[in-house]
């Protein structure tokens, strides 16, 4: 009778242990990762500079190479576009080699982005080290190439800042006419460019996070956006001017594709940096979408880290 007793006492539910707890799948663990990762700036940013160290070992001018390659393209193609489009050298010429500069971080946080966790995967399954530094690892490397291919614009910013510093039009002769949009010229607006990138770089983070731990579990997705990258460079303002499309631009015939253009997302983190390079006229309509972008982004990449992050190190 007293061992029935025991026996009921130890199967009663009051007596049954609860399991342990797991705080893996937290918020708290997700934002626990992310600060621990900029507090190993040591680490991501050495392991930046040796990516591109790496890159052009043995080479004489080592990573001036960016900007030289960066230079030529924007020379060729200005001068080409400059004149199929009809369009003033002297303004044409800073609009597409700015554009390209950005959309070169731009491009390479997409493509290098989604693959930042299979390429280390040897890193992340040796060192202990938070999932953010592999992404941070990616953004800071970006960075290092677009300051370098800045020397570009600073370039092309002395020999046409008589025609920048007034004001002026991407279309006609360069010159405000009446039909034709002008722009303000160069002033004190081009600090707004140091803002606009460091909400750029942090679209990047995001990126890099989300599309990084998808791309790690669903391998076709590089494939996928490697292809629309392409698609993504001719449908966004860089060799030509959204000026054409806007009223008194002389193609009034293909106006419609203006609502398009703005509905895509990267013609406006073009804008809050090109903007101010160029003393462009920018709306206030370019900062709603790309901080409504940035905070829809973020959320989205928190739940993919407070969900997937301790997979990843099984999936790569």
């Amino acid at each position: 009778m007293h061992a029935t007793s025991t026996v009921q006492a130890a199967d009663s539910p009051a007596a049954t242990p609860a399991p342990p707890g797991s705080d893996s799948k937290t918020f708290a663990r997700a934002f626990a990762d992310i600060k621990a990762g900029f507090r190993n700036r040591e680490l991501w940013g050495h392991l930046g500079w040796q990516d591109i160290k790496q890159r052009y070992r043995r080479s004489v001018i080592g990573p001036f190479w960016i900007t030289i390659s960066q230079a030529v393209l924007a020379l060729g193609l200005g001068l080409l576009y400059s004149q199929l489009f009809k369009l003033p050298v002297e303004v044409f010429l800073p609009y597409i080699s700015t554009g390209f500069i950005i959309w070169g971080f731009i491009s390479g946080c997409l493509s290098e982005g989604m693959e930042t966790f299979i390429a280390n995967e040897g890193l992340i399954k040796q060192l202990p080290a938070p999932l953010s530094v592999y992404m941070l690892r990616t953004v800071w490397r970006q960075t290092m190439m677009l300051l370098h291919n800045m020397i570009v614009y600073v370039a092309v910013l002395v020999i046409f800042f008589g025609a920048l510093s007034q004001k002026y039009s991407l279309l006609g002769d360069g010159k405000c006419v009446a039909g034709h949009i002008c722009h303000p010229g160069l002033s004190w607006t081009i600090l707004l460019a140091i803002p606009g990138f460091l909400v750029l770089a942090l679209n990047a983070a995001w990126v890099t996070l989300l599309f990084g731990i998808i791309s790690t579990r669903f391998r076709d997705i590089p494939q996928v956006v490697n292809s629309l990258i392409q698609l993504l460079f001719y449908g966004t303002p860089i060799v030509w001017p959204v000026d054409q499309l806007m009223s008194g631009g002389g193609k009034e015939g293909v106006s419609w594709i203006l609502p398009i253009v703005k509905a895509n997302p990267l013609y406006h983190f073009m804008q809050v940096i090109r903007a101010p390079l160029l003393g462009q006229e920018f709306s206030p309509e370019n900062w709603i979408v790309v901080g409504s972008i940035t905070v829809v982004g973020w959320a989205l990449a928190l739940v993919a880290m407070r969900n997937y992050r301790a997979r990843v190190s099984y999936w790569v």
